[in-house]
């Protein structure tokens, strides 16, 4: 990916002393200005600085040399590599231990130019939707900045940093992880005045091995909060209620928990959207409504609301905000496809946005009427040696939810259908297709039956790639059963 510097173009010299690295010039002044950093060199031009790292299949520094010659003049490397054969070319190559964290460095010192709110958003499930509600309510008032697509990582989130221009007013970050450190990593580069955890589910079990390293990994987003910063923790979730805060301010929200500080009541969901009363202060306020349905995306909204308030929004912004939201890529997408209702929810899985997304179908499906409810799921990844057992508890909850036919779709979806039939779901209404890659497989099977009138869930990990079912779908809807 490549970025560029929003707030002014800094010196090699000054890129150099932000990540503490060692400049070694030939023919190319310290005081030249750099305009962008990347970190594929096929995206390398004369103002760019070409950050080479080492990835699981390549190594950037094997590319140093011949980005250097395609007119590239700046590098950030962890080796000099053998800069034999290019006489004649001009370079400046910063020197550090780590080029990964000499970018959460340079990130760090570039931040300081310019002041805004700062919001850091973690969690195991629902950080992205969140992370938007955050960014649509703060737009209210001020001009927010918010990380895009999966700008998430060590790598992802400081490049978008760079990209934030000196007159924003807030500036919401998302962080993602797979493994300690990481999120540590990240908050220390930011410094956000806001630090919000979502939820600890399962999704890492398979680097992490148990809910409470999750939840320790999680709380590493703390670390880069100062003195006078703000945690705001789901106050339904256990492990986050009793993790070390390490001293930091804490707020709560949620809605099961009577000591949350922010609690959502009386929620209300209809077609097109979802009400609910807030109690916080004492007070209870009335009628708060967003326009997406499900009870995860009240959560969202109780955090989007405790980050205005702590930034000094007034209710009434708050509220537009709130009702401002629109879901984005492929999460909870709601439409039409020939008399069928779709909800296309294929961005990524996890046992905990399974489950909600498996309440959403069936709230949708008693709005419609009673409409017959139809899901296809897919496997969900990264769950470990657990991966048996929790998807066999996907079935189980979606035979439970009176779901009338389920599709699978992949190999470990296969425990999810033996569940769900185990469940008391009819067998002659769960269908199997265990190779995933085989979307008309699976169309086929939706086509023939599925009618006019179901609502259907389509959800699965974003590698299985299950909207090309859905596109399978959309090709051949001619075909379906009427």
């Amino acid at each position: 990916m490549k970025t560029r510097f929003a707030g002014g173009m800094p010196t090699i010299k000054e890129i150099s002393e932000m990540c503490s690295g060692r400049l070694i010039c030939l023919g190319t002044a310290e005081d030249a200005t750099v305009a962008s950093i990347c970190t594929d060199s096929r995206e390398a031009d004369a103002e760019t600085l070409f950050c080479a790292i080492v990835g699981e299949n390549t190594d950037g520094h094997n590319y140093i040399v011949s980005t250097i010659k395609k007119g590239c003049p700046f590098v950030l490397a962890s080796v000099m590599p053998d800069m034999s054969g290019i006489e004649g070319c001009s370079y400046a190559i910063v020197l550090v231990e780590d080029t990964v964290a000499a970018l959460g460095d340079i990130a760090r010192e570039y931040k300081k130019r310019y002041k805004c709110v700062t919001v850091g958003v973690t969690g195991s499930v629902g950080k992205t939707t969140t992370k938007e509600f955050i960014a649509t309510v703060l737009s209210e008032r001020f001009k927010t900045f918010k990380t895009e697509g999966n700008h998430n990582s060590v790598i992802g989130m400081p490049l978008s940093v760079i990209e934030i221009e000196p007159d924003t007013g807030a500036a919401v970050l998302e962080m993602g992880m797979s493994g300690f450190g990481e999120i540590s990593s990240m908050t220390k580069a930011t410094r956000p005045d806001i630090a919000v955890i979502t939820t600890v589910g399962t999704s890492h079990m398979e680097q992490l091995g148990s809910r409470e390293n999750i939840c320790r990994a999680k709380m590493e987003i703390a670390e880069g909060l100062d003195k006078d910063g703000l945690l705001i923790l789901n106050g339904d979730e256990p492990l986050l209620v009793s993790a070390d805060k390490g001293g930091r301010r804490v707020l709560y929200v949620g809605i099961e928990n009577r000591d949350a500080d922010l609690r959502a009541l009386n929620i209300r969901s209809e077609l097109t959207g979802t009400t609910f009363d807030l109690l916080m202060g004492g007070r209870i306020y009335t009628d708060i409504e967003i326009s997406v349905m499900g009870q995860h995306n009240v959560y969202a909204a109780l955090f989007a609301f405790s980050v205005g308030k702590r930034c000094g929004m007034d209710i009434e912004e708050i509220r537009r905000g709130l009702l401002n939201y629109k879901s984005v890529g492929m999460r909870q997408n709601i439409y039409e496809l020939g008399g069928i209702t779709l909800i296309e929810d294929c961005y990524n899985a996890s046992p905990e946005s399974m489950r909600a997304a498996i309440d959403l179908l069936g709230a949708l499906a008693e709005q419609k009427n009673g409409a017959r409810s139809v899901a296809l799921l897919g496997d969900m990844l990264e769950l470990g040696e657990n991966s048996p057992t929790l998807h066999r508890s996907v079935g189980s909850y979606l035979a439970s939810s009176g779901c009338g036919v389920l599709f699978t779709y992949g190999e470990r979806a296969e425990d999810i259908a033996l569940a769900a039939i185990k469940g008391g779901m009819s067998p002659e209404n769960v269908y199997v297709n265990p190779r995933a890659g085989t979307p008309e497989v699976t169309g086929e099977m939706m086509l023939h039956a599925l009618r006019a009138g179901d609502v259907l869930l389509v959800k699965a990990s974003r590698s299985v790639a299950a909207e090309k079912v859905i596109e399978y779908l959309k090709e051949n809807i001619d075909k379906l059963a009427k």
